[in-house]
């Protein structure tokens, strides 16, 4: 391609150099260019673009975008200059693919908690109705129902592209992503045509990237800030912070609620372990997800379908046959009756959701033991507040290690233990090995009883010292109830 084709949009641009070349390919990382490439100088979290110009200039860039120029310019290099590289890479990576966005119908879902829930059920529901459907996701990226792996919740600008372009080619007309706060903030979504966003709620998380809640709150918020006047915007009106999506956004303004009036409504009539009776706009049925905040990511669903133009009841029909997705409140129930619930809930709101469904459910003779830890090198403010809670709806506590990565887990595990009251600590057990806590956890239990791993849901690894072991919560308690994992559960 001509790198004149590609630049498109780019903002507050100044060029030196001959823009009439050819164009073999795009880089952010130094160490990937080739022979005829652009290098984008990208300031990230932890390196700066800017520090590895001569690096891609040697490896054989034909241009550079930066936003600042180096004191010396290369003879033949053409440099472009502008306010954010890393908006510059999404806007000219959607060009050097085509604009795939704008060939599908993309739908893109924020939120702290449903995210992952809500764009499988969509993903599932649009396959079903016989479309071809694409899914980005944190557990998996699919393109129809070959599944493509997933590093990140939002893939880089370069990847994004790529996997949009290959949906296209592979005749997919919907694609359903999750989007992050952190791919909002390093515009990995830039360039891209939305048809529709989704936002499902905000709570505590994620302080350890944006300092502040306020500015978590503002990075969800430019995504609706900068949606198309032909897209819609469909947003949780039970959560306060859905109305500060809607203002600014160009899009047409939709809500949706389970307590009061909106667009779209949905009443819980029953909530146990063999899932939800709802009333979805006047229409009661029966589904197999588990818990009110899956009221909120089905009622999610099946209004986006409804705005996408697909038929009520075949929609809920559908709906309704769906299993729940990897990782969110999948159970395990050992022979003696002992059920063990596994959960992605990770994050003070999400573990509240948790334990509060369990709460709902369960009569009053079942003990609730719940197995908690917190990831490390990530929001450190959240991890008292989530053993409070944990203490506060539970009758046990086996604090553990999660995803330590980098950090000591005792460290992690004594930072958790401040959000321990003292009258609550008889309660709390404190055990590093996460393998011992579930084993420790399921020999507390007795017939009847519940237990609850939270934390790591999907992940089939533990991360520590930047070395990923095989570990599989599921796979764990299957072994101790003596299950096998073969079987689908």
């Amino acid at each position: 391609m001509i790198l004149s084709a590609l630049i498109g949009q780019v903002r507050n641009l100044g060029i030196t150099g001959n823009t009439d070349i050819p164009v073999n390919g795009l880089q952010f990382d130094s160490r990937k260019v080739m022979p005829g490439d652009v290098f984008f100088a990208v300031r990230g979290t932890t390196s700066d673009g800017h520090d590895f110009l001569d690096m891609a200039v040697d490896k054989g860039a034909v241009a550079i975008v930066c936003e600042q120029l180096p004191q010396v310019l290369s003879q033949d290099i053409v440099y472009l200059v502008t306010d954010k590289s890393s908006l510059a890479l999404g806007i000219m990576a959607s060009n050097f693919f085509g604009n795939p966005s704008e060939k599908l119908k993309l739908i893109g879902v924020t939120g702290t908690n449903g995210k992952t829930t809500t764009v499988t059920l969509l993903h599932r529901l649009f396959l079903q109705l016989g479309f071809g459907t694409g899914l980005i996701s944190t557990i998996k990226n699919c393109i129809n129902e070959t599944e493509v792996p997933a590093t990140h919740t939002t893939p880089d600008q370069l990847q994004l592209n790529e996997l949009l372009a290959r949906m296209v080619d592979e005749g997919c007309e919907y694609c359903f992503m999750e989007v992050s706060s952190h791919a909002v903030d390093q515009h990995r979504i830039g360039g891209l045509t939305f048809s529709g966003a989704v936002f499902t709620n905000l709570t505590h998380d994620h302080l350890d990237y944006h300092k502040t809640f306020g500015a978590y709150l503002q990075a969800k918020k430019s995504f609706f800030d900068n949606l198309p006047a032909k897209a819609f915007a469909l947003v949780n009106k039970d959560d306060k912070n859905g109305v500060v999506m809607l203002q600014n956004t160009k899009a047409g303004k939709f809500t949706y609620s389970l307590q009061g009036m909106a667009d779209f409504r949905c009443k819980i009539i029953e909530n146990d372990f063999q899932g939800l009776h709802l009333n979805i706009e006047g229409v009661e049925a029966w589904f197999k997800l588990i818990g009110h905040f899956n009221g909120y990511n089905l009622l999610a669903a099946f209004a986006v379908a409804q705005m996408l133009k697909q038929d009520k009841t075949e929609v809920l029909t559908l709906l309704s046959q769906m299993d729940p997705v990897d990782g969110r409140f999948n159970y395990v129930r050992s022979p003696d009756r002992i059920t063990a619930i596994v959960d992605y809930a990770h994050t003070p709101d999400a573990l509240k959701n948790v334990l509060e469904t369990i709460d709902d459910i369960r009569g009053h003779n079942e003990q609730l033991i719940t197995v908690i830890g917190a990831g490390g090198n990530r929001d450190t403010t959240k991890r008292p507040i989530m053993a409070k809670i944990a203490c506060t709806l539970s009758d046990r506590v086996i604090l553990t290690s999660d995803n330590p990565r980098n950090e000591d887990p005792e460290a992690i595990l004594s930072e958790m233990r401040t959000g321990v009251e003292m009258h609550q600590a008889k309660k709390v057990l404190v055990i590093v090995n996460r393998l011992e806590a579930i084993k420790t956890a399921c020999a507390l239990a007795k017939s009847g009883d519940i237990i609850l791993v939270a934390g790591k849901g999907h992940e089939n690894y533990q991360e520590i010292k930047g070395i990923k072991h095989h570990f599989d919560d599921k796979e764990v308690l299957r072994e101790i109830f003596g299950i096998d994992n073969n079987v689908n559960l």
